[in-house]
């Protein structure tokens, strides 16, 4: 008598053998055969030799260690890395560990999006040890400029250049050019954003040319180049310890690329006009500046949807985190606006933050930083000073601190926290970045390096 097994495959006929008969019955053995399973009569390896062969094979360690250990593991990883840079601030132990906890502290409100340091109060300019950058390779006004926590920094200009500088030696390391000297994968275009990731990785650059190239920010070796944007690259923006990068472009999207993978994720649309500017923090979420649009937007990536923000009577050209609850803004209506994330409007709003032209139009604010999960602001324009502010108690209104001056326009702000304050850079050029409409001779294209120290 014989029965079948059905298989989503095919039909396997198997032999019963009669009552009193001695047939012999073979061996079975399970080989798995893509997403089924299927009888075999033979065995290719013997059970002496699986188990000599299992002996033979090293085990790693990530094999054998639990998740549970595996997380201890990285924890004590990075107390180790962060007791290592605390000992080299101070020398007494007592110090050192009073450090660790503070950072340790820090760190998990900054996870959880309610880290908040006063610090406008406690620090000032220290005009000894500002500086000016300037190279010949910058041959246009300066458009952006980027800078890691190891001391290097990249800046970008209208020709179409991105150079690599040591802040401590204030000195120039490398250079992309750009134009017709570019070479093979150089921008052709005005490069008008920049973009380091955390750990230093990844250097983003976006032009007008609507690419984004990825570099290496050790040798600035090109690693990829990504397309998809229908119109000129306004702005870049990595999401906080990830590999996550936001650009935005005139072609009214933002589009959301995984550099771990070096693809293309998704594109967000909402924007009715140009999008100038985007940033990011921690969270997965995305904040832009719409133009002529009049809006600002938040976008929730994992919610898939996206918060609409009003209040400005202008362009609006700039905006940035100041931590995760509350955001600046700015544009050519010469507003400086404070939002909160649970509020339509703005919380606070300083009109005529640098004042008027001569003829009585209130001036352009160009440029807009914030040192983020602090009190403390900056904003550029073509004054001839840079200003920086306070936030006010629940972020309800902004108080001048102190200016520095500057001549020429202030193209891009960004804030570089260091050990004793923090470091301002400021995209210093004869003209606009977004055109060609003024033009100030007297000014130098560079880099203006702003030091802020505490107060003694």
């Amino acid at each position: 008598m014989s029965f079948f097994i059905r298989n989503s495959r095919k039909l396997t006929k198997r032999v019963k053998p009669s009552k009193g008969s001695a047939a012999k019955v073979p061996k079975l053995k399970k080989t798995k055969l893509e997403d089924e399973e299927i009888l075999s009569e033979e065995s290719d390896i013997e059970e002496g030799d699986l188990r000599s062969q299992r002996e033979k094979t090293p085990i790693s360690e990530d094999e054998t260690e639990t998740a549970q250990e595996k997380r201890l593991r990285l924890a004590k990883k990075v107390l180790e890395e962060i007791e290592k840079q605390e000992k080299e601030r101070f020398v007494e132990e007592a110090d050192v560990t009073e450090a660790v906890g503070k950072r340790l502290r820090e760190e998990a409100l900054e996870q959880a999006g309610k880290l908040r340091r006063r610090v406008a109060d406690t620090l000032e300019v220290d005009a000894e040890h500002s500086f000016f950058l300037k190279c010949k390779d910058h041959k246009l006004s300066v458009t952006c400029a980027v800078a890691s926590s190891d001391g290097l920094m990249f800046s970008a200009s209208k020709d179409s250049s991105i150079v690599k500088w040591c802040l401590e030696e204030k000195k120039k390391l490398n250079c992309i050019r750009g134009g017709k000297n570019s070479g093979e994968n150089g921008h052709t275009q005005p490069v008008q954003a920049l973009a380091l990731s955390t750990d230093g990785k990844f250097l983003a650059s976006g032009c007008e040319g609507k690419l984004i190239h990825i570099w290496d920010p050790s040798s600035l070796t090109h690693v990829h180049t990504f397309r998809g944007h229908r119109d000129a690259i306004s702005g870049l923006a990595f999401r906080k310890n990830s590999h996550t990068l936001f650009s935005s472009s005139k072609d009214k999207s933002v589009k959301v690329w995984n550099l771990d993978e070096m693809a293309y994720v998704e594109t967000l649309f909402g924007h009715t006009d140009s999008i100038t500017s985007v940033d990011a923090l921690i969270r997965e979420r995305a904040l832009t500046s719409g133009g002529r649009d009049g809006t600002v937007r938040l976008w929730k990536i994992v919610e898939e949807s996206q918060l609409i923000y009003n209040g400005h009577s202008g362009s609006i050209d700039c905006v940035r985190f100041v931590n995760d609850e509350h955001f600046v803004s700015s544009g050519d209506d010469g507003n400086l606006s404070l939002w909160g994330l649970m509020k339509k409007k703005p919380l606070y709003t300083q009109q005529k933050a640098h004042g008027e032209e001569e003829n009585g139009v209130p001036r352009w604010i160009s440029s807009v930083a914030a040192l983020q999960n602090t009190d403390l602001i900056a904003s550029g324009s073509n004054s001839g000073e840079i200003k920086f502010w306070k936030c006010g108690e629940n972020f309800r209104n902004l108080l001048t601190l102190q200016s520095h001056p500057v001549e020429g326009f202030v193209n891009s702000l960004h804030f570089c926290p260091t050990s004793d304050g923090a470091i301002l850079l400021a995209g210093i050029g004869q003209e606009h970045r977004l055109g060609r409409w003024w033009r100030h001779k007297e000014a130098k294209n560079g880099i203006l390096c702003i030091t802020l120290k505490k107060k003694t």
